[in-house]
């Protein structure tokens, strides 16, 4: 069975062009690897490209997440670069359990879990999202299933 999170967002109609329901403000597709900011159910930027977790640190799904934080010039206490030195996150934007956020990084190299965004991309998600905004993660596959069922 869905989670109650999961049966709401399903619920709700789709905002058009993405996997994601109209209540999101942000949407990322990790089968695609692409992620939208959405306004009123409507696409505001997006698709863009971008990248999450690797094997072992998949960035984990959730229909109801919130904005949390945000950080423009945070620095991880969770990943290291290869001196020690906590890895730089720019343009942070905090949106699940265990510093998972969207970050200005490689959107060719998977992460730590957080959802990498090319810099530009990254500034627009900063500038856009504030403090209990909703955020989509999912696979489009796994939703277009569960619509046809619920």
């Amino acid at each position: 069975p869905e989670s109650p999170a999961a049966a709401a967002a399903h619920a709700e109609p789709l905002a058009a062009g993405t996997p994601c329901s109209i209540s999101a403000r942000s949407c990322v597709d990790l089968d695609t690897q692409r992620a939208w900011l959405l306004h009123d159910g409507k696409i505001t930027r997006g698709p863009v490209k971008i990248a999450s977790g690797g094997n072992g640190e998949e960035t984990p799904i959730g229909h109801s997440l919130r904005v949390y934080r945000k950080d423009k010039d945070h620095l991880s206490q969770e990943s290291r670069l290869a001196d020690g030195r906590p890895a730089p996150m720019p343009w942070a934007v905090f949106f699940q359990d265990g510093g998972i956020a969207f970050h200005s990084g490689s959107p060719s190299r998977s992460s730590a879990g957080c959802i990498h965004l090319a810099p530009a991309d990254a500034e627009a998600w900063f500038d856009d999202l504030q403090i209990g905004d909703q955020v989509q993660v999912v696979r489009a596959s796994q939703e277009e299933a569960a619509r046809r069922t619920a």
